[in-house]
């Protein structure tokens, strides 16, 4: 019996020796020379080389990161921020662009928390809510997920039927039939490469901002008045709080911060401190160089009608100036600059349309895949089902007359849904149990839960001012009123309990800081076999 102990030790320290076999109980395991590198082998094609290695000079590196922050920054230049933009510039001239770059700021830390997160990670940021809430609360979660992404793909519709109906002259409801099929084929793309999905809204971003710099040379608006409206806070005239509010709860939207934690997942990159130090500076940088440009795109929408609606240029559109939406601001462009004018305006908001509505039900098929771990040839088919087909309907029985309001009611939703998506992610950013020594600094959570409490802020501002108002001008009697009163103030009471309970919830989950596919199981399954082999052969020896 001795003999047989030497014989299986001696055979034990050759499979350990060579990495091929060790004999446990009878049964041979295959033993990988490093576990580690076996494990992760199958992701190497998504995340790169273990050893951190990074080859080529830094330019090249940069530009491999190049993509993700393009296609987050297109939802900054939807038809919802065109419309508050037109309005601000309209009603406030310049004074309102600090609102704009003061927002980008902010927009910059909260996208660099997402982005972060999933390079540390290797999970987007509904996969870590689905693995750390119970049952019911990630369900709510993934719902309001979803609502979020229906109200940022409605603007996004209405835009661009608009656009069709100033161009084409074809029907309301046919543009968002055209809407619906154009956005089915772009999603396509991403089956040849998430890269050329990036493209294609990059493509679409470079059209919107020629367009709008087309516009800003014919009106060439005074180059001081625009910096000191940039850099100098004097908000002035009437509305100007609101249009404020409105301008910044247009900027920050919940599905940003789930796609652009998926979008790193899809660029090779070492997950060793070094590796995972320089993808966050690459796409910090690419992030900030997309948002540069969105900037001055904004700042390009708001000068233009600012310039032109100055001092009542033209008295007969005086009335278009006052109350400028996305249709009237084509008949004020014609009236004032010309057909062509017009045209030009009509393209811009036809890109700013279909770029947002493709995002969105991008951003809606990684939501769904996370929270219920599908496979990917199934959340093709679904996603579009869940975020997109709702969205045409509401459009289409809303039609072209809604539109400014469904806008509204849009931001709305999203100024309400943004909360309990932006608390799990500074949670999770911030915790050490989830990311470890790589948590943000205290700077860093100290500016992320003051633009929370921003955004709570400008949440309470819009329901109060929206519901008094509503219900000071509504011809509804007065029992009515007093009975919809007491269902909406629990309501609220409800909404910020839940709030609380998610920001002082501790984080316990943590999560595995190597890579992991983001779009399947099955890398992750196959880690998980392996590791229990490697586990059950050491219990097994140590005996």
């Amino acid at each position: 019996m001795e003999d047989g102990r030497e014989q299986q030790q001696q055979q034990q320290q050759h499979g350990r020796g060579s990495g091929r076999v060790a004999v446990v109980g009878g049964h041979e395991i295959e033993v990988e020379v490093a576990a580690a590198a076996g494990a992760s082998s199958t992701g190497q094609g998504q995340h790169g080389d273990l050893d951190g290695s990074v080859q080529g000079p830094t330019w090249k590196r940069f530009l491999a990161h190049v993509g993700p922050g393009f296609l987050i920054s297109i939802a900054y230049l939807d038809p919802s921020n065109l419309q508050a933009d037109l309005l601000a510039g309209s009603s406030h001239r310049y004074s309102l662009l600090w609102v704009v770059l003061f927002g980008f700021i902010f927009v910059l830390i909260v996208q660099s928390l997402a982005a972060n997160l999933g390079i540390i990670t290797g999970r987007h940021l509904a996969e870590l809510c689905m693995g750390e809430y119970p049952k019911y609360v990630k369900y709510c979660l993934w719902l309001l997920a979803e609502l979020g992404v229906i109200a940022a793909t409605i603007p996004g519709v209405l835009g661009t039927a608009l656009a069709y109906n100033m161009l084409l002259h074809i029907p309301f409801w046919a543009g968002v039939l055209a809407c619906g099929a154009c956005t089915v084929l772009f999603l396509g793309l991403q089956g040849y490469g998430a890269r050329k999905m990036e493209f294609t809204i990059a493509v679409l971003m470079l059209v919107m901002a020629t367009c709008f710099f087309i516009e800003l040379s014919k009106v060439n608006p005074p180059a001081g008045d625009v910096i000191e409206g940039l850099f100098i806070p004097r908000p002035k005239g009437d509305y100007s709080t609101s249009d404020t509010v409105a301008m910044f709860g247009s900027l920050v939207v919940p599905h940003n911060l789930f796609l652009h934690s998926s979008l790193v997942l899809t660029r090779k990159m070492p997950y060793t401190p070094k590796g995972r130090k320089d993808a966050s500076t690459f796409f910090l940088l690419e992030n900030a160089l997309a948002l540069f440009i969105a900037l001055l795109v904004n700042v390009a929408i708001v000068s233009i009608p600012g310039t032109i609606c100055a001092d009542n240029l033209s008295v007969a559109n005086t009335n278009t100036c006052s109350s400028l939406t996305l249709s009237s601001t084509s008949v004020l462009l014609k009236s004032i600059m010309g057909k062509s004018s017009s045209t030009v305006y009509g393209l811009a908001l036809l890109a700013s349309g279909q770029s947002c509505a493709v995002a969105t039900s991008y951003s809606g098929q990684y939501i769904m895949q996370g929270f219920s771990g599908m496979r990917k040839c199934i959340i093709y088919l679904l996603a579009p089902c869940f975020t997109l087909l709702p969205s045409l309907i509401i459009c289409s029985i809303g039609g072209a007359l809604r539109v400014h309001r469904l806008i509204n009611i849009a931001g709305i939703i999203l100024s309400f849904v943004l909360p309990f998506v932006l608390i799990p992610l500074i949670k999770f950013s911030s915790s050490s149990t989830n990311i470890g020594p790589y948590k943000n600094s205290t700077f860093i959570i100290r500016v992320s839960w003051i633009l929370f409490l921003v955004i709570i802020a400008i949440n309470v501002y819009f329901f109060s001012t929206s519901f008094v108002n509503w219900l000071v001008h509504s011809d509804l009697p007065r029992a009515v009123n007093a009975i919809i009163s007491t269902l909406v103030f629990p309501f609220m009471a409800a909404y910020i309990a839940a709030l609380i309970y998610l920001a002082f919830r501790k984080v316990n989950v943590a999560a595995p800081l190597f890579p992991t596919s983001s779009v399947s199981c099955e890398i992750e399954v196959h880690h998980v076999q392996r590791q229990e082999k490697h586990e059950e052969l050491a219990v097994h020896l140590q005996v």
